[in-house]
């Protein structure tokens, strides 16, 4: 049995997993962020005892968290938790509960999960997007994680798409996540002068009788169609997995990928883009499943 982890910025929730894949216990509690670290590994602490009664022995951990592990000096970065950022996560928790820890990225678990036992099941090279708050990916060939030399396999997000653009957190302009996250479709809906006080989801749903949301979202789909191309010419997966609130705009099914297929560098694009089958379960899923059978 396998447990896995979802390290959220309001939730932590774990399941126990068996050979085959199936949820057998899922539990949930709140992150106590402003509590601190400590309190933090605490209650994933709490959370693995407690699984591991329920198995009736000690199982393999794994770990899904917002940022990412620093190849440097092995501490955790650009988590929304800020009290763990700079923080060894993965080595505090295995002092804690007494065994090896194997700690990844939401992209990455959620790409795991839905090329193991999700939409890509069946695939054998797939890319996992997240377009929600941010833009992220995970790459998986032959249903193993590809994380590459530093770690960062799949950072499309922090390609840049059109170099005059809005300033990044990570120090450049006009990165792909400026664009393609929610924050990114509201900016171009408020830029074609639309109401300031909506998020993404409303954007998408205004689409269907507001021109100027309507505009913003077309100019999203064609910025979508050219950043994945980018992906498409240099990786050519077998199939596209879409994941995080984004996802649920229907038209990046038929227009997003109409728009891909423009810039893809081959007259002949075959490349499936689906929707996950796992939902808000990726995460702690792909985090279980860091660990083979």
């Amino acid at each position: 049995m396998r447990i896995g982890i979802d390290l959220g910025g309001t939730k932590t929730e774990g399941v126990i997993l068996d050979g085959a894949g199936k949820e057998l216990i899922r539990r949930r509690y709140p992150t106590p962020r402003a509590e601190g670290y400590e309190a933090i590994l605490n209650t994933i602490g709490f959370l693995v005892e407690e699984l591991d009664q329920f198995a009736g022995h000690q199982c393999t951990v794994g770990v899904c968290t917002p940022g990412a592990v620093s190849q440097v000096n092995g501490c955790l970065k650009n988590s929304n938790t800020v009290c763990m950022n700079g923080r060894p996560v993965a080595s505090d928790l295995e002092n804690l509960i007494g065994r090896p820890v194997r700690l990844e990225n939401d992209a990455n678990c959620f790409a795991l999960a839905e090329a193991i036992d999700g939409a890509g099941k069946n695939a054998g090279s797939v890319f996992g997007i997240i377009l929600g708050t941010g833009v992220g990916a995970g790459i998986v060939i032959n249903r193993t994680l590809f994380k590459g030399l530093h770690h960062i396999a799949g950072e499309w997000g922090h390609n840049v798409l059109e170099a005059d653009g809005p300033q990044c957190y990570c120090g450049n302009q006009g990165c792909v996540e400026t664009f393609l996250s929610g924050p990114g479709l509201v900016t171009e809906y408020v830029r074609q002068g639309g109401d300031a006080g909506v998020d993404a989801t409303a954007v998408a749903a205004r689409a269907m009788y507001d021109p100027t949301a309507g505009e913003a979202l077309n100019v999203f789909l064609d910025r979508f169609g050219r950043a994945l191309a980018m992906v498409i010419n240099i990786l050519d997966p077998d199939l596209v997995v879409l994941g995080g609130g984004l996802s649920k705009i229907e038209r990046l099914y038929i227009e997003g990928r109409q728009r891909t297929a423009l810039y893809v560098f081959n007259e002949d694009f075959r490349t499936p883009i689906v929707s996950n089958n796992h939902g808000d379960s990726g995460g702690v899923r792909g985090a279980a499943l860091l660990w083979p059978e």
